[in-house]
């Protein structure tokens, strides 16, 4: 079976030197992969950076096609990613993590396998200098914008997407008094100082930089005003914290220089968004967040970046990118269990990946308005 790709979204100029990069990755892996037609491939390069990227890719997701998000950004709401600038190298490596995904053996298997991890690093590899954290007095906690009726279970969504594929987070730090981070008390904590773990990473009262761990699971170092950790690169390994209260002492403050050391050695920098995404995936046992309508429709705005972890969603998310239906209706679509759609769901409100359908109401027309002399000819 040969592995065929399609290309999308893109000036003519991109075009060509992704054409001539992968002509020559094709010829490393023994001519096993085409170039094909859009309408003939399931698998389409979408130029991310270009104007017209995000269209295409909205409308390939529609399709049910597995998109490949071409972009500088070091993550990409999208099946898979080729960085930019490529070259054959990184061709070969993403055409052999596709050939993978679908069961397809590539006759250049046996060539340099670090190829795949230069075409399609994990999310957010790229370390950037760590800079001193900002005075608690220097701005004020973010303003986030908050779901409907949200309990206090449920946390404020995370601050706007850039153009990077997932969530935005600020960079825009500055030196904090005395050369070492802080961390403000939270007006919200419960009296004995536990709360739940996504309640800690959404309060915006929660400031500075603070390292988490406990005795079983992986370290993370918390960046609340870049809105930033440094962890483990999946997520499910940290799905632990989220299984009891947390006491506010389990957040130790870090100081600048400690921070610049261990933060690359903990782990690659994430937007703090996917540790709440994962904290409203698995509260609520199953049940819709209170505050939302059982019997309302849903849609999903924007692709989740977490479907690798979680293959099933992807299930769920095609059937949301087909427009707005109900919970009983995406159940119905994807095959899955209403408690799993529910779950899902969560998570995206909570990010603001999702959002209820709001009817739009028909103008009302306008009874005092003449019909016109003709109109009022009949009338007689």
């Amino acid at each position: 079976m040969r592995l065929t790709i399609a290309l999308s979204g893109m000036d003519s100029a991109t075009e060509t030197a992704l054409r001539a990069a992968f002509a020559g990755a094709n010829a490393q892996l023994g001519d096993a992969c085409a170039l094909v037609a859009e309408s003939e491939s399931q698998h389409v390069i979408v130029d991310m950076d270009s104007m017209y990227g995000p269209m295409s890719w909205l409308r390939l997701h529609a399709a049910g096609k597995q998109v490949i998000g071409l972009t500088s950004a070091p993550r990409v709401q999208t099946h898979f990613r080729l960085g930019r600038p490529f070259d054959e190298q990184a061709i070969v490596g993403l055409l052999r993590e596709i050939a993978d995904s679908t069961g397809v053996t590539l006759a250049g298997a046996s060539a340099d396998p670090g190829a795949s991890a230069a075409a399609n690093p994990a999310p957010a590899t790229i370390k950037e200098p760590a800079a001193p954290a900002p005075a608690p007095t220097a701005q004020p906690p973010r303003e986030e914008h908050r779901a409907p009726a949200a309990s206090p279970a449920e946390a404020p969504p995370p601050a706007t997407e850039t153009a990077e594929a997932g969530p935005a987070t600020d960079a825009d730090d500055e030196a904090a008094p005395g050369g070492s981070s802080t961390l403000a008390p939270s007006a919200s904590a419960a009296p004995d100082g536990e709360r739940a773990m996504v309640d800690w990473i959404a309060d915006p009262a929660m400031r500075g930089r603070v390292r988490y761990r406990n005795a079983t699971g992986p370290t993370l170092l918390i960046d609340f005003d870049a809105r930033q950790y440094h962890g483990p690169s999946t997520l499910k390994p940290l799905a632990q914290y989220f299984d009891a209260p947390v006491a506010r002492t389990a957040f130790e403050p870090v100081a600048d220089d400690a921070w610049v050391l261990d933060a690359p050695a903990t782990g690659p920098a994430q937007p703090l968004s996917r540790l709440h995404w994962l904290g409203a995936l698995l509260a609520g046992d199953g049940a819709l967040a209170p505050g939302y309508d059982p019997d309302a429709r849903y849609t999903l705005n924007k692709w989740p970046q977490t479907e690798r972890e979680y293959p099933r969603h992807f299930r769920i998310a095609t059937a949301m990118m087909k427009g707005p239906a109900t919970l009983a209706e995406i159940a119905a679509a994807s095959g899955l269990p209403t408690e799993e759609i529910h779950r899902f769901v969560n998570a995206n409100l909570a990010t603001g990946y999702a959002e209820p359908f709001v009817e739009t109401p028909p103008e009302p027309a306008d009874a005092g308005k003449s019909g016109g002399f003709f109109s009022r000819l009949r009338g007689r």
